[in-house]
């Protein structure tokens, strides 16, 4: 059996479209706190603004970007559309900070969840974006290798 030499390394970035890119820095600068890593332009569309949010660093796998288009009409969820992403924290302690500090600001979120392999909660950003805010641990372990997955009963 030949191995696979291509591989995915890990998640990039995430690009969610909004309709005011001064509301986006409102909410992922100002309120999580995320750094403005760069202010530009779409490439494939020059009159849309793009601002890419991350670490300090701008590392790839914390950015989330912002694309601009106010004109555009709301979103509708379905096959097709991403159902929310996930920021981590670094303890189940900080995710009780981060309701009680988004809470303490007005901002609508969850209780915290337990979700088995993490805890989480969730909030929406100025455009309706469903934001998880999830632990590392405790974890999720890799099942064995299922050849046929779409056929096993989960």
């Amino acid at each position: 059996m030949n191995e696979r030499r291509l591989r995915i390394a890990g998640l990039h970035h995430v690009t969610v479209i909004c309709a005011d890119v001064a509301r986006s820095v409102g909410f992922y600068r100002n309120l999580l706190g995320m750094r403005v890593v760069k202010q530009t332009v779409n490439e494939d569309d020059r009159s849309a603004r793009h601002v890419f949010f991350g670490d300090q660093e701008g590392t790839p796998g914390t950015l989330i970007t912002c694309l601009e288009y106010a004109e555009l009409d709301e979103g509708v969820v379905g096959r097709g559309s991403t159902h929310h992403f996930a920021l981590s924290v670094g303890s189940e302690e900080e995710l009780s900070a981060w309701r009680d500090y988004l809470r303490s600001r007005g901002i609508p979120c969850t209780d915290v969840m337990d979700r088995t392999y993490f805890k989480s909660l969730y909030l929406r950003d100025p455009d309706g974006h469903l934001v998880e805010l999830a632990t590392l641990g405790p974890g999720v372990t890799a099942d064995e290798p299922l050849e046929e997955v779409g056929r096993r009963p989960v």
